[in-house]
């Protein structure tokens, strides 16, 4: 068991109602009355976030998960397959349990995939992809006075903002946390 004054960032736990990871943390000490801890939690069973409020000394069933690495092998409809890395067993996962981790999927990437009592619950990404424009418009020379961006589409069908020098067919690093456009990747 542990307290909610334990709850730190992607720390993972069982409530009442699921499997929750924790995606915000912060703990209050207002001038009068007593301490209490707000966080941002995010179900891993359907995705939902919501902001709760607790008291320091409420508890909660602490939940391990288990880590496996997999390759992502392709997608059919709403379903993505990926195969374990040690015994080679495939797996289908659901477009909706992915969530914004279908943006930066790209064919035989290697991803971990978190496990609660033998089912998959999430994907943990890279902090970083590099990805290829397949669909921009052309790049502009010149107009650097301001910081102006375009759309552009990259392979796995995800729209960033780039600016307006980056051209169709260049490789570009993406932060998977935010969904923005970092720098170009080198060749």
């Amino acid at each position: 068991m542990i307290t909610a004054n334990d709850l730190r960032i992607g720390k993972t736990f069982e409530m009442e109602d699921g499997l929750w990871v924790c995606v915000k943390f912060e703990h209050i000490k207002p001038g009068k009355g007593t301490a209490f801890v707000r966080v941002k939690i995010k179900n891993l069973e359907n995705g939902s976030q919501v902001e709760r409020t607790f008291r320091p000394e409420d508890k909660f069933k602490l939940a391990f998960l288990d880590y496996r690495k997999m390759q992502y092998l392709y997608r059919s409809g709403d379903e993505f397959f990926f195969m374990d890395q040690e015994n080679y067993d495939q797996i289908s996962v659901n477009e909706d349990d992915l969530g914004d981790a279908i943006n930066y999927l790209k064919e035989n990437m290697i991803i971990e995939v978190a496990y609660f009592k033998g089912k998959p619950v999430s994907v943990e990404l890279p902090t970083f992809v590099e990805m290829e424009i397949i669909e921009t418009e052309p790049g502009f020379k010149g107009d650097t006075a301001q910081n102006t961006f375009k759309p552009a589409k990259v392979e796995s069908g995800y729209v960033v903002q780039v600016p307006l020098f980056i051209e169709q067919g260049e490789i570009i690093r993406i932060d998977t946390r935010t969904g923005l456009y970092l720098e170009r990747a080198n060749k």
